[in-house]
């Protein structure tokens, strides 16, 4: 048996499955210092259940914590920006265009070297080894103890960011590096950014994942326990300390997963609708749609893989203006419970036009609120408007797609959307992201920049491959069950015939669990 926990803004959701069967479920706010809340719904599930402890086999953790912490400029550690590239790139240094407040948070260690490679793996310029070590004896001095190392087309020739790593250890035992060509994709000054941020939440990374294995222990679980990535699979504790920005986005990724193992379906829209915001994102083949454009965190630009989500301000806490015609993106958020209408409170949400329309009971034991029929209706409708305009811009063709409602704002469809093929909102749907959690497997992505002309493609494709299925089986898969879930091609324009960026991902169950349907 499993069990999934995603802990969002407002609610945290847990799930006891066995195999397929749902045998628990629980839904309850988030508590202020996370772990609590995650105590309070295994007490729940486990005490509905009945399971025993001793038959838990793994726990699933999906948690927006490190997403915050870049958000909230909390919990990061200062750190030393390493990038080997000059004479390229001088006039750029490294957190160019990064908001002030985060930027002087993580410190002003910046280095830059000349070196570096072109994408073809010939120099850009000769490694100087001499700065490589003034710049480690200069961090050690400062007490740096966590660096982002970056160079020019790392994802194809590691070795000037391995060299510096390497030196880095040497000197300062305790040090912790993130090389970028490890997390992030073609693209220095974004791999860059993301290797930065990964590099700032390593310390936090490591009292999170402790505090997570302290809470399960204090409930008298023993067993594996795991991280959702943000690409639908998952991470082991020791992979987490080391990559924690590969988190971000996991909640609406967790629910894709979940919204697909509820109805069966593997394209199609999802659309999940919690407290504060609906996230729109697409299911292709089963695992969410990855963004190709970059993406920012925190206002910080980055390349890593991200789901392509789109958020609109829309919740079941909502405000909604006095007319109906507004509403968001303000929201009461997880005091809807006490503000909303419904509840006995005095504001006006998305929640409330529901229940007084007398489409959804929310069993607060108040009486439905009554409003103006004018301003319901101009309400329902704005909502409705919102949400078809969102599906819209993320149709990936003009052909509609079936939509998968989950979330526990789900109640806010009223209607058939028009911009739907169908309409689906399964059983359990208000857990789907802790459902996505349990049933996530453990992944590895490779992305390289290839030329056919040079290296057969079949060649090409089975290099790439057994990477992302030796990173799967490095994070914790079963080998024998690791197979290629993802591969894009696209060809690069404006650089010699038959150059390609090639991404391959691999997935696979997780190494001694009991292993269900995949």
């Amino acid at each position: 048996m499993r069990i999934g926990i995603d802990v969002g803004g407002t609610h945290t959701d847990a799930v006891l499955l066995d195999d397929d069967v749902i045998v628990a479920a629980t839904k309850a706010l988030t508590s202020a210092d996370v772990t609590s809340g995650i105590l309070d719904a295994l007490e729940v599930i486990l005490g509905e259940s009945g399971v025993s402890e001793t038959e838990i086999e793994a726990v699933m953790l999906g948690t927006t914590q490190f997403t915050n912490a870049v958000v909230e400029r909390r919990h990061l550690s200062e750190v030393a920006a390493i990038r080997v590239g000059l004479p390229s790139g001088r006039g750029l240094p490294p957190k160019i265009g990064w908001p002030e407040d985060i930027a002087t948070a993580m410190g002003e260690h910046v280095y830059m070297l000349a070196g570096g490679t072109l994408y073809d793996g010939q120099p850009l310029a000769d490694l100087d080894l001499n700065a490589v070590g003034r710049i480690v004896r200069d961090i050690r001095l400062k007490g740096v103890d966590s660096v982002a190392v970056s160079a020019a087309f790392s994802p194809m020739t590691p070795e000037p960011e391995l060299l510096i790593a390497e030196r880095l250890r040497a000197a300062i035992p305790d040090v912790s590096i993130t090389c970028s060509h490890q997390i992030g994709r073609l693209g220095l000054l974004e791999r860059e950014n993301a290797a930065l941020l990964n590099a700032s939440l390593l310390k936090f990374a490591g009292s999170v994942v402790d505090a997570f294995g302290a809470a399960l222990r204090e409930r008298g679980l023993a067993c594996r326990y795991f991280i959702s990535q943000n690409d639908g699979t998952l991470m082991d504790a020791s992979f987490v300390r080391q990559y924690p920005a590969l988190t971000f986005a996991s909640g609406p990724t967790n629910s894709l997963r979940g919204a697909s193992r509820l109805t069966g379906l593997e394209n199609a829209v999802v659309v999940d609708i919690g407290g504060t915001t609906s996230d729109i994102g697409i299911l292709q083949n089963g695992f969410p749609r990855e963004s190709n454009t970059i993406i920012e965190v925190g206002g910080i630009r980055t390349n890593f893989r991200m789901p392509d989500v789109l958020a609109l301000g829309l919740g079941g806490g909502s405000l909604v203006s006095a007319d109906g015609t507004v509403v968001g993106p303000q929201s009461v958020g997880h005091e809807l419970v006490s503000q909303g209408l419904s509840f006995g409170g005095s504001t006006l949400t998305a929640t409330d036009l529901l229940v007084a329309s007398g489409r959804a009971d929310v069993k607060s034991g108040f009486a439905p609120p009554q409003l103006a029929q004018d301003l319901v209706a101009n309400g329902i409708t704005t909502i409705q408007t919102m949400l078809n305009e969102g599906i819209e811009k993320m149709m990936p063709g003009s052909d509609p797609l079936p939509v998968i409602l989950v979330g526990g704002g789900a109640i806010l469809v009223s209607e058939p959307l028009t911009a739907a093929s169908a309409m689906h909102c399964p059983e359990h749907s208000g857990v789907a992201n802790a459902i996505g959690a349990a049933i996530a497997q453990i992944g590895g992505e490779v992305e390289r920049l290839v030329n056919y002309r040079e290296l057969p493609r079949e060649e090409a494709l089975r290099q790439v491959s057994d990477e992302a299925r030796n990173m799967a089986i490095t994070a914790g898969a079963a080998g024998d069950t690791v197979r290629i879930a993802d591969i894009e091609e696209t060809t690069i324009s404006y650089m010699p015939e038959g150059s390609t960026r090639l991404r391959v991902k691999a997935v696979g169950d997780i190494a001694s669990v009991k292993r269900g349907k995949s």
